[in-house]
Order: structure tokens, then C-alpha cells, then sequence
């Protein structure tokens, strides 16, 4: 039998893809916060789970370095989803993509049809269009962490960021502003996989549905 690699990345995503699996009858038997390695395996031999940065998953599943990954809606934008089947929504790891500001600062003001705003964030894609659908230009800074020190240091004058409690921004003195989409995440195939390895996927991703269907 031929190898099935799923790219996962570490915390929430794969803590909650870990009961997926096991309606797959697939145990991961290493913990990831424990072992330096970037290939676990399975209780399947032919089963192995590689750890990826989150936004790295929609990559390896298209080249091929993973025969199918759970990606956050979110990587998949900005990635751009090309050659990636995307048969589920797993309803994992909700949170959402929102606009924040200081909390002394006039967004509403800021974003009137045809002014300028400047916006840190690591999702460009998903910034650039919801500025633009307003009419508003936007100076973008792309940033790959800290988001809430950028309108705190003048950087920015807006972050656009994963939310999900909303408990940093609120300890950094910013509030949310706008919510632009909610982000869950979604199963994604390599698509010559799927015809290489289908019927070793398709148990996997019938399975992945029965578990979903059952919550």
C-alpha cells in the first residue's frame, strides 16, 4: 500500500483534527508538544502526519509534499487554493477575520469612500479586497506577528487578524471594529493523489464526514 500523508499544523488545528482521525480509526501515537520531529506516525503504517506551518498546509497539499491537510478558510484565501480539492468544511478551529483599531482612534471617519488607510496584516488578500469593496486605499504592512503592537507603535492605523476570544486585543487597548468573514477549517486533497490513492483517501474524508455529521 502506498504512503497517505496529511499535513496538519500544530495547536488548535490538530488538536481538534485529533478526534477526526479517530473516527478514521487513525491515532497519531506521538505528541507533538513533546517530540521534535516533523513526521509523526500513525497506528496506521501506511498513515503519517507531517507538521507544517498553518499557512504552509495549502502548499505541501498542492506540490504534493501531503496527500491531503487541514487548512483554516483563511490560509486557503490568501494561498489562492490552486490545484486543492476541498471536499469538506470541518468545522474546526472557528474564529473570525476582523478590522481593530486603538480604541481612541475614528474609524469610522478613517474609512470613507476614497481615503487612505494604513492596514498591518499577514492576510493581504482578504484586507486588499474588503478595503477595496469600500472604496478605500489602503497602504498595506505585512506583518507576520505581534498584529497589535503595529496601531500601538503608529505603524498602522488598522490590523486586519485572526480573532477569536478577542482577550489580546482587548488587553492591548484595541477594539474590533468590522468582522470581515468567519474562518473555520477545511479538508484539502492533493488532486492527482485523489486519483493515485482514492480509495485510501475516500475512507478517510467518508470518515472525516461521518464525524462531522455526528457533532
Amino acid at each position: 500500500m502506498s504512503m497517505i500523508t496529511l499535513a496538519l499544523s500544530k495547536g488548535r488545528i490538530f488538536d481538534e483534527t485529533v478526534p477526526l482521525l479517530a473516527a478514521a480509526g487513525i491515532v497519531v501515537t506521538e505528541d507533538p508538544e513533546k517530540s521534535r520531529k516533523l513526521i509523526l506516525s500513525t497506528n496506521q503504517p501506511h498513515v503519517r502526519v507531517v507538521l507544517v506551518r498553518a499557512t504552509d498546509v495549502p502548499t505541501y497539499v498542492q506540490y504534493g509534499g501531503a496527500d491531503l491537510g487541514v487548512a483554516g478558510k483563511d490560509s486557503l484565501i490568501e494561498h489562492g487554493g490552486q490545484g486543492l480539492f476541498r471536499p469538506l468544511d470541518l468545522q474546526i478551529a472557528k474564529c473570525r477575520v476582523s478590522v481593530a483599531v486603538r480604541s481612541d482612534f475614528d474609524y469610522r471617519g478613517a474609512v470613507t469612500q476614497g481615503s487612505r488607510l494604513k492596514v498591518a496584516t499577514k492576510y493581504t488578500s482578504i484586507a486588499r479586497d474588503f478595503f477595496s469593496a469600500k472604496g478605500v486605499h489602503v497602504d498595506m504592512i505585512k506583518l507576520y506577528g505581534s498584529m497589535e503592537l503595529a496601531p500601538l507603535t503608529g505603524l498602522a492605523d488598522a490590523i486586519v487578524d485572526l480573532v477569536s476570544t478577542g482577550n489580546t486585543l482587548k488587553a492591548n487597548h484595541l477594539v474590533e471594529v468590522e468582522q470581515i468573514m468567519d474562518i473555520s477549517s477545511h479538508l484539502v486533497v492533493n488532486q492527482a493523489a485523489l486519483k493515485l490513492k482514492q480509495a485510501p483517501l475516500k475512507r478517510i474524508i467518508d470518515a472525516f464526514a461521518g464525524a462531522i455529521g455526528e457533532k
